[in-house]
This record gives C-alpha cells, sequence and structure tokens, in this order.
C-alpha cells in the first residue's frame, strides 16, 4: 500500500481544483491527463500474464539498488514494424502526446541480475542480450509472474518507459542480426570506447549504441558489465563527442558568427558560434510550471561549459549537457572547422513532462543541419538571438561564461584595424 501524504500547500492541491479542465498550473496541456489516455489506450492489451509482440527491439537496464539491478527487454502487445517505438532518431516530428503514446506501449519485463556479473545472468539475460544484436523488430513472447503495473516513468536522461512486470519466461523467435554490432560483440578485445566510435563512424544510430553498451556488449571480455541506461546514454554521448572534439580541433576556426535555431515541443535552441578556437556551453532556462520548475515563479538558468581543454568533472547541467556537445561536434566535424560554441534553450510551459536527452541532441542536430544567420560581428549575433528569444540577453549574459568572455576578449584582428 501507498503511504498517504496530506498536504495544506494550495500549490499541492491544484490538480484537485483543476482536474485537467483549468490548467491552473499554466502548462499548455495537463501531463496526468497525456499519461491517462496513454495509459487508458493500452491497458486492455497489457492487463495479462502472457504477452506477445514485435520488440522494436528495445531493453532497459535499471539502476536502482546497483549493481544488483533489473534488467529486460521492452515489448509492445503489437506486431510488425515497431522500430519508432524506441527509435529517437525518428521522432523529431513528433509531439509530446505522441512520444508518452509510443512509450507507454512498451511494456517492460524485468530480471534481477548483479551488473557486474553478467555471465551469472542465466538464460534470461542471454536473450535480453540478443534483442540488442538484432537490426529490425523482433517477435517476442513473454510470461510475467504478476500482471504489468500501470504507471509510467519520466526522467530528463531517459525516454519514458511504461509499464512493467517481473519476467518468469522469455522467448525470441528468428532474429535478422546487426552484423556491425555482432562484431564488436564478438571482440572481447577490443575496448568498450574502441567499440562506440567504430560503431559510430559506420553510421550506426547512436540510440542503437547506447542500448548495446548498456548491456554489456563492449569492451574486453573479464570487463564486461551491464550498464544502466540512464548512464549509457550520457557515456556514448561523452565518448564520441570527446573524439569529435579532439579531431576538430586540428581544424581551422570558422570564419563570422553563426546563429543557428530549432523550436520543438516548446523548447527554444539556439545556437551561437563564435570564430575563435574550440569552447563550448549549454544555457538553459526553465520557466514556471516546466518540468525542473514546477513550482517557480521566475525563470530559472543553469549553465555548464568547457574551455579548450575540455572538462572531466560531469556537468553540472547533466546528461543534456553531453548530447548537445555530440550535436554541434557532429556538424563542425563535417565542416572541418572549430568554433567556439554557445547553445541557449528556453524550456517553455508547454514541455510539460521530461521525455530524453534526446530531445536535446535531435533539437541542436535538426538547428546546426539548417542554414544558419551570419553577422560579422558578436554584438550583431547577440541582437538577432534577442529578436528570437523571450528572456532578455542581459540576463543570458549574466549566467554565461562564455558569452561575458567573448564580450570583453580582443582578437589579433582587433588591433590591426
Amino acid at each position: 500500500m501507498r503511504d498517504i501524504i496530506f498536504t495544506r500547500d494550495n500549490r499541492d492541491s491544484l490538480c484537485v481544483l483543476c482536474r485537467g479542465a483549468k490548467l491552473l498550473c499554466g502548462k499548455a496541456s495537463c501531463p496526468v491527463i497525456v499519461k491517462y489516455y496513454a495509459h487508458e489506450k493500452v491497458l486492455p492489451l497489457i492487463d495479462t500474464l502472457e504477452l506477445s509482440g514485435s520488440s522494436p527491439p528495445g531493453v532497459f537496464v535499471g539502476r536502482i539498488g546497483y549493481p544488483k539491478i533489473n534488467v529486460g527487454p521492452l515489448i509492445p502487445p503489437i506486431h510488425g514494424d515497431t522500430s519508432y517505438l524506441d527509435l529517437p532518431e525518428l521522432w523529431g516530428d513528433k509531439s509530446i502526446e505522441d512520444v508518452v503514446s509510443f512509450r507507454f506501449q512498451l511494456v517492460r519485463g524485468k530480471h534481477r541480475v548483479n551488473a557486474m556479473e553478467p555471465e551469472k545472468g542465466g538464460r534470461l539475460l542471454d536473450i535480453t542480450r540478443e534483442l540488442v544484436l538484432s537490426r529490425s523488430p523482433a517477435e517476442v513472447e513473454a510470461c510475467f509472474t504478476k500482471r504489468p503495473r500501470s504507471s509510467i516513468a519520466l526522467d530528463d536522461e531517459v525516454q519514458p518507459h511504461g509499464p512493467s512486470a517481473p519476467l518468469q519466461r522469455l522467448e525470441v523467435g528468428s532474429l535478422k542480426t546487426d552484423h556491425v554490432i555482432e562484431r564488436a560483440y564478438y571482440d572481447t578485445d577490443m575496448k568498450a570506447a574502441d567499440a562506440i566510435l567504430e560503431l559510430y563512424e559506420k553510421g550506426t544510430f547512436v540510440s542503437k549504441i547506447q542500448r548495446a553498451l548498456s548491456m554489456g556488449c563492449f569492451g574486453v571480455d573479464k570487463n564486461r558489465r551491464l550498464v544502466p541506461t540512464r548512464w549509457s546514454i550520457t557515456a556514448v554521448d561523452d565518448t564520441i563527442s570527446r573524439a569529435l572534439v579532439d579531431e576538430i580541433k586540428d581544424y581551422p576556426a570558422i570564419n563570422e558568427y553563426r546563429v543557428y535555431e530549432s523550436w520543438r515541443l516548446d523548447n527554444r535552441f539556439m545556437v551561437i558560434m563564435a570564430p575563435l578556437g574550440w569552447s563550448y556551453e549549454l544555457v538553459e532556462a526553465w520557466y514556471p510550471n516546466t518540468t525542473w520548475n514546477p513550482r517557480g515563479d521566475k525563470v530559472v538558468l543553469y549553465s555548464s561549459s568547457e574551455g579548450y581543454k575540455g572538462r572531466w568533472e560531469y556537468a553540472e547541467i547533466g546528461g543534456c549537457y553531453y548530447a548537445a556537445r555530440l550535436a554541434v561536434a557532429e556538424a563542425l566535424r563535417k565542416e572541418r572547422r572549430q568554433a567556439c560554441v554557445v547553445i541557449l534553450r528556453e524550456a517553455h510551459p508547454g514541455y510539460i513532462m521530461p521525455v530524453g536527452v534526446w530531445n536535446v541532441r535531435e533539437n541542436v542536430r535538426n538547428a546546426v543541419a539548417r542554414e544558419p544567420r551570419k553577422f560579422e560581428t558578436l554584438r550583431e549575433a547577440l541582437g538577432y538571438v534577442s529578436s528570437r528569444l523571450d528572456i532578455p540577453m542581459e540576463r543570458w549574459l549574466s549566467e554565461s561564461e562564455v558569452l561575458r568572455g567573448l564580450m570583453h576578449q580582443r582578437r589579433l584582428e582587433d588591433y590591426m584595424r
């Protein structure tokens, strides 16, 4: 039985007063209603001890209780091409309601294992690992010890996932193996970082690499471990982006100030590039009634940055930092240039719930894939940014260490005029 918490805080009672009709919280739509309808739609299909369907393929590795954690497949109660349910790279034009609907269809089977001893995980773990080696949806039959629990987990790092239940039995039909991932799996002398980079260079989706890393598919044989999904996402983004940044430092700087932008899921991303050596900063502004500022009455700003030599401490801002760094490093590497990069993000009330760092990576990818606005001076670039964002530039400058440095830094060309 759940503990019952009584409160006299009027803010906590808004949901009772509103019931999704008046939007008293200030959000553009009610997150409770969004989750409710997603739940009601799929509940009749998953209210069972036996479930069959086409896994995208998808798996989830938990972190609670590490190193003894829950691991298992993600199984929808539908058959056919379900790959879109677990490929964030395909969600660029989807709404939050779409993403929640996708993810709530995935029932997470749970099997308790020791992450440090994957070789002792048994048949259930072996079959689950087989799924991540598949390049297309796989037919799965599962038997649970309990009916799937109707809940949905929301996390700013991980894409949402729906109901879960302890696994008793798991069977997988014939698989079409992804031979690129398979080769990395069977190469037990290759380090995990090398496997990640090799797969990326061969065009494997970042989300697929993250999935395989989480299931302990990479690394020197005796050092292989299961990696919680939340950690594997950041590990892959960080590993790839650091390698790309090391490469672009050998390239010349861009020749002008640039501004790229992307607006999705009521998030506004402005990517500013300056004609200097590599440095990078992400500044996020969370409006009241958004995910990480639910009760505030003011916009809250956070930032993390790095200079030319990079950073080794985990970014204060979290996994979004590495996801965005990957996206801009990809673009600069493609152009064979380097730049000083500052990303400004406004998260508005329409961003009613977290959907994972893929949102940041794909938003920034979308921005830098477009033709940028080009300017001769930083002042002109910031003037344009100010016209596109609601928060005054003075507030961004007060939080952004890199922008403040750019405002006061004189370049060699300045002394030659």
